[in-house]
């Protein structure tokens, strides 16, 4: 097959959870932002539910540290708005940090705010200038907007999973109110009928939907409701997810990207498209900005079967294992340094900058 050299610059995900410290055993920031690497990312935005979670200012200069010295890639890290009410810490850690998550629906970890006065205060007093990410739900999403209406700030509504809730953000879009929209490639490529032959290899929060949500979700790319496809990675060992308590979360860094080249392949995605929804969006919302030295180089053309075996990611499984896809990649550079030539990582731990503060 002819090859189809693409050349992408700054692919970002903004939306990882890289594990390490007290969760070291499912992944460390070494192993996660090497596969950062091998999916095609140059940088990586971490969420704060990692346990110690990162919602004080000794809890975060952990987290910097750890992944200061370990991460490959370039990063950010979220601070996470705390139920116990950290408000108080906002403006010591602003600066440090892309941006506020607020868990406003259940999710892994201990962050859930459902509090209506306590969200109120939390993104009102959030400073200006890094957007507030929210993990909202069917009628949570209405909560958070009546929010957007008063206070204006702008808000990343993370994972969107529902023909109702696409339909909610459209209009929201329709008012100009300052939301962006992410979707995982999971609620793109897989549905509840998958769920149950996954068993809990397919449990993620939010849950596989319904193929009509599905189509909601291609349509709302289509129509450019969708700002950002996000992989929501969120590793979990193998015995965790066999357990009989399995916690939600799947990998999702190495095989972002090739799913996205599937439906270039297929003419579900347009390439300019792709570009601007794993790229040129993020950096934008996040406020990264593009660096003509830091790219990634993917033929997607390059068609083959996911393989476990042949991930870098430390939990070493994935829901979309034995599946077909295309876009191979080829050489990832950041700053102008080739790190990654298709199978190996070319730079030492720690190579990797926060690109905020």
């Amino acid at each position: 097959m002819v090859s189809q050299i693409v050349k992408i610059q700054g692919m970002m995900d903004p939306h990882v959870h890289l594990r390490g410290m007290d969760w070291a055993h499912k992944g460390t920031f070494a192993s996660e932002t090497a596969a950062a690497l091998a999916g095609g990312y140059t940088a990586v935005l971490d969420m704060p539910n990692t346990p110690p979670p990162t919602v004080n200012r000794l809890a975060l200069n952990r987290k910097l540290d750890e992944i200061g010295r370990q991460a490959y890639c370039d990063w950010g890290v979220f601070f996470g708005a705390s139920q116990e009410d950290n408000v108080a810490e906002f403006d010591r850690a602003f600066v440090h940090v892309c941006g506020m998550k607020v868990y406003a629906d259940a999710t892994t970890g201990t962050l859930l705010v459902n509090d209506p006065a306590l969200l109120e205060k939390l993104y009102s007093t959030w400073p200006d200038g890094k957007p507030v990410a929210f993990h909202a739900e069917g009628e949570t999403i209405e909560t958070i907007l009546k929010l957007v209406r008063r206070y204006r700030k702008p808000v990343h509504f993370c994972h969107i999973s529902t023909a109702e809730e696409i339909n909610l953000l459209m209009t929201a879009k329709e008012a100009r109110l300052p939301v962006t929209v992410g979707v995982t490639p999971h609620h793109l490529f897989l549905t509840e009928d998958d769920a149950r032959t996954l068993g809990p290899k397919g449990l993620m929060k939010p849950g596989l939907k319904s193929k009509g949500d599905q189509r909601a979700l291609w349509l709302a790319i289509d129509w450019g409701i969708v700002d950002v496809i996000e992989s929501d990675h969120a590793p979990h060992t193998l015995q965790e997810k066999a357990s009989a308590n399995p916690p939600y979360g799947v990998p999702g860094l190495e095989t972002t990207l090739p799913l996205l080249g599937l439906a270039v392949q297929q003419e579900r995605l347009s390439l300019d498209k792709l570009v601007a929804l794993v790229a040129t969006n993020p950096r934008r919302i996040f406020g990264v900005p593009s660096q003509a030295d830091t790219y990634t180089v993917v033929d997607l053309a390059s068609q083959y079967v996911i393989d476990a075996r042949n991930l870098h990611t430390a939990c070493g499984w994935s829901p979309f294992e034995g599946m077909g896809v295309a876009g191979r990649v080829l050489e990832v550079w950041i700053r102008g340094q080739k790190v990654f030539d298709g199978e190996n990582i070319l730079v030492a731990e720690g190579f990797g900058r926060n690109l905020y503060g």
